[in-house]
C-alpha cells in the first residue's frame, strides 16, 4: 500500500481531456461496435428508469433494478477503468454514468479498514452491487430531538430539505414527556455482503453506514442512486453517539467517465 493513488488497471486516468462515454446517455452518444455486459447492464438500468420522471422515487420500480443488477456477470476488466482507488482516503466516488439526469451510478472503491459515515439517501433509492471482496453495512433508526419549547423536531422534519421523508425515530429520551431527546443511533441490523451480493437502501429503512471489514483487501462496489438527489443538494451525516446531523455537498467525483479528476 505504499503507493497512495492506486488504480486496478491501466486506465485513461492520464488522458488529457475527458472521453465521451459510452455510458453517456445524457449526451446521446452512439453505442460502439463492441460492448460487453458490463455497458449492457448500464444500458439496461438507464432502459428501465427511462418512464421515470427523474424528479421523486415515486415511480422507480425497485425490484427491477435490483433484479438487473443481481443478473449481471462480473467481470473485472469491464469496470477496472472506472475503479480508482486512493489510499488517503476511506473511498472513492467514481462516476459511470449521468443516467439521463435521473440517476447516477458509480463505482465505490474502499480502502482496507475504512467505511463511510452515517448517511441518509436525500430521499433517493439507492442499488447496490458488491463487485469485490466485502462490505459491511450497519443500518440504523433515525434520530430525533426536542425542537422550540419542546416540539418534537425529527431529522427530516419541516426545516429539512426532503421534510415528507417516512422513517422511525430512536429510542426516546429522558425529559418532558412527548418530547425526544437526542440520543445515540439505535443499531437495527448489521450485515456482511460478499461478492455478487445486492443490497437496497432508502431514507424509509433509516440511516447507514458502509464499511470494508478486510485488513488488507480492497473492496469495490456499484451504486445506483435515482433520482441523484444527492449529487444535487447533498446528504447528512450523523453522529452516532448523539444523533446530530450536519449537512455535506456530493457535488464531487473521483473520477468521471474513466478519468481522475
Amino acid at each position: 500500500m505504499a503507493n497512495t493513488d492506486q488504480k486496478f488497471a491501466a486506465n485513461q486516468a492520464d488522458l488529457p481531456t475527458k472521453p465521451t462515454s459510452i455510458h453517456d446517455s445524457a449526451r446521446g452518444t452512439p453505442t460502439p461496435p463492441s460492448i460487453n455486459d458490463f455497458d449492457r447492464l448500464v444500458s439496461s438500468l438507464n432502459t428501465t428508469l427511462g418512464p421515470s420522471n427523474g424528479l421523486d422515487s415515486a415511480g422507480i420500480d425497485v425490484e427491477e433494478l435490483k433484479t438487473l443488477m443481481r443478473a449481471y456477470t462480473s467481470s473485472e476488466p469491464d469496470w477496472n477503468p472506472y475503479a480508482f482507488a486512493d489510499y488517503s482516503r476511506a473511498y472513492t466516488r467514481n462516476l459511470v454514468d449521468y443516467g439521463n439526469g435521473k440517476s447516477n451510478l458509480l463505482i465505490l472503491v474502499w480502502t482496507p479498514g475504512k467505511g463511510s459515515p452515517i448517511h441518509d439517501h436525500a430521499n433517493a433509492h439507492c442499488v447496490m452491487r458488491i463487485l469485490k471482496g466485502r462490505l459491511t453495512e450497519t443500518i440504523y433508526a433515525w434520530p430525533c430531538q426536542s425542537g422550540e419549547e419542546g416540539a418534537r423536531q425529527c431529522a427530516t422534519g419541516p426545516a429539512s430539505l426532503y421534510p415528507s421523508t417516512e422513517h422511525t425515530c430512536s429510542r426516546r429520551g429522558e425529559g418532558v414527556e412527548g418530547t425526544l431527546e437526542p440520543a445515540a443511533l439505535d443499531v437495527r441490523r448489521e450485515t456482511t455482503y460478499h461478492e455478487g451480493g445486492v443490497t437496497y437502501m432508502s431514507d424509509q429503512l433509516g440511516l447507514h453506514r458502509i464499511a470494508n471489514p478486510s485488513a488488507d483487501e480492497v473492496a469495490v462496489s456499484l451504486h445506483l442512486y435515482t433520482p441523484p438527489n444527492a449529487a444535487k443538494h447533498g446528504c447528512h451525516i450523523f453522529d452516532a453517539k448523539t444523533g446530530k446531523k450536519s449537512h455535506v455537498a456530493q457535488c464531487h467525483f473521483y473520477s468521471e467517465l474513466g478519468v481522475k479528476n
